[in-house]
């Protein structure tokens, strides 16, 4: 005996049925707000000289982190600079940005909420599990649905696909305050709203910058596959590598990819040199 099926389409279809016709007050302002943000960050950057914006970003590293580092970075800034990519990785690296940024602004309130209720870590966590474990291209979808086609669609997949690391890594660093400190602020008579924002907030930043490092990795890599709904940067020369078989172009395209992954890396990943000098 076959059991009847679950409504679980008619169920999803209502939902966006709802959201359309409810939630279109937002979308709007929304895609106005991020592609506003996408053209202020991207109109700044191209107002620098590329060889000064390698300058400074090589020079900044080596001071703050290490020589290497910065070598590395401005190697790889030069060498997609020289390959002609630079315009695109601009482009790449706004909407990046303005999407790790989103993500911060959801995920670490979202973090901090998950830590003080348990039910709110209950009703989160499998949508979370949920958001990390859907393939990239799935969140395209609804994207396009919403927001049409271009920059706010790509930004809204990426935060989706890029804010659960940052909610996860605070709230770990969060659950990990040592208990010492907390019971010290207790029996000054902290309450519990001073005892996260000064006691476990403080304790969790180091959490939170790996977080931060993930959700940018994870917003670079998403950006170039958003660039099948019409956004910008080196993910338009990797789907035309694809579309027409050019091997040579894939090669350069992701090769510029990989190295500004690399870039993104150095300039956001936490700074251990000086944790290290504490110690």
């Amino acid at each position: 005996m076959e059991l009847p099926a679950l409504p679980l389409p008619q169920a999803v279809d209502a939902l966006i049925h709802w959201l359309q016709h409810n939630l279109d007050p937002v979308f709007g302002p929304a895609k106005t707000l991020t592609v506003f943000l996408d053209d202020v960050i991207r109109g700044w950057i191209r107002l620098v000289p590329p060889w000064l914006l390698v300058a400074v970003v090589s020079v900044l590293l080596a001071w703050r982190r290490s020589f290497v580092a910065g070598a590395i970075v401005g190697a790889a800034l030069l060498l997609i600079l020289n390959q002609g990519y630079w315009r695109a990785a601009i482009d790449t690296s706004s909407l990046a940005m303005v999407s790790t940024a989103i993500s911060l602004c959801l995920g670490v309130p979202l973090g901090m909420v998950m830590a003080e209720s348990r039910l709110a870590r209950a009703l989160a966590t499998p949508v979370l599990d949920y958001m990390q474990s859907t393939p990239a291209f799935v969140y395209l979808i609804p994207s396009v649905l919403f927001l049409g086609v271009g920059t706010a669609p790509g930004v809204f997949a990426t935060v989706m696909f890029a804010l659960p690391p940052v909610a996860r890594t605070l709230l770990l660093g969060l659950d990990l305050t040592p208990a010492s400190n907390i019971e010290a602020a207790q029996a000054f008579g902290a309450s519990r709203i001073q005892i996260l924002f000064k006691v476990k907030l403080p304790a969790a930043l180091p959490y939170l910058g790996a977080g931060i490092n993930q959700s940018v990795m994870m917003a670079l890599s998403m950006v170039v596959v958003c660039s099948l709904i019409g956004a910008r940067g080196l993910g338009v020369d990797v789907i035309t590598a694809l579309s027409q078989m050019n091997l040579r172009l894939g090669i350069e395209s992701g090769v510029s990819v990989v190295l500004l992954a690399i870039v993104f890396d150095h300039v956001f990943s936490p700074n251990q040199r000086g944790e290290r000098g504490k110690r």
